[in-house]
């Protein structure tokens, strides 16, 4: 039997790697690289990224897959709102090339206009309010 054979039977029925697992291996080896450089009395940041790599292994070669995936869903639960706003700073960067993006003077609320318009009036659609602007 080949080596890859014997590792898709022995990974069988085991949870894998997830978002949570990556999490926790970048941030163990990003540990690692630092107890390299930042010395500790007792190197605390190599026992914790050693830790943290070993309970990432853990979970990877578990055979509990719903615990696994509820520990999943926790993370994604934490760690929503900083994932939102990255995805929304990486929006905003694609739609800075064809588009600007005002707040409205009176009630906040985001527009997006085209570039290259010159100077216009942008009515707002929440609140009516019209002002003028440069794209």
């Amino acid at each position: 039997m080949r080596f890859r054979e014997r590792l898709q039977r022995f990974m069988y029925g085991r949870y894998g790697m997830d978002a949570y697992g990556k999490f926790l291996s970048w941030t163990s080896m990003i540990l690692l690289i630092l107890s390299m450089f930042i010395r500790l009395k007792w190197n605390i940041l190599y026992y914790v990224a050693l830790a943290l790599l070993v309970y990432c292994y853990f979970r990877v070669f578990s055979r509990n897959v719903q615990k696994r995936y509820q520990e999943n869903c926790t993370y994604y639960r934490y760690t929503n709102k900083i994932r939102e706003f990255f995805n929304r700073q990486k929006s905003y960067a694609q739609q800075s090339k064809t588009h600007r993006i005002f707040k409205c003077p009176s009630c906040g609320q985001k527009i997006r206009v085209p570039k290259g318009k010159g100077r216009i009036a942008i009515r707002c659609r929440t609140c009516g309010t019209e002002f003028i602007k440069k794209t």
